[in-house]
């Protein structure tokens, strides 16, 4: 049973936490709608050799961690496995990108997901303790 406590909304930790979590709602939806979805492109620009099979990995990876970090299941752990696959969305934008480091999230760049990366770090740091 999940603790009444992780859902304290005068917790930073936890703002942080669920704000982590539902931030792949819209990842995913960019990855499951379309025929084929909008972020096959990605993986076909960054050379993934079967970039469905990545598609749907990334999928099933990010909806596991939404439900896990909302949840508060393993949170210090699964934070740190956010945080590794932001890391390759990251390497994978700048391959993308024809080998070109964009910053800027709107122009294609890794902004996001580093952004992102970093705040489960301190995600799995606050929940280390």
């Amino acid at each position: 049973m999940i603790p009444v406590d992780s859902f304290d909304l005068s917790n930073g930790a936890v703002i942080l936490r669920l704000a982590c979590a539902l931030f792949f709602i819209p990842h995913m939806y960019f990855k499951a709608v379309g025929n084929p979805p909008p972020a096959s492109k990605t993986f076909i620009d960054a050379g993934y050799p079967k970039p469905l099979l990545f598609v749907r990995l990334a999928l099933i990876v990010e909806f596991i961690a939404c439900v896990a970090l909302f949840l508060n299941i393993y949170t210090q752990y699964i934070a740190l496995v956010v945080a590794a696959v932001l890391s390759v969305a990251v390497v994978t934008l700048y391959f993308a990108n024809g080998k070109q480091f964009l910053w800027l999230w709107v122009k294609g760049g890794c902004e996001y997901p580093a952004f992102w990366a970093v705040m489960c770090i301190v995600l799995s740091m606050l929940y280390w303790q």
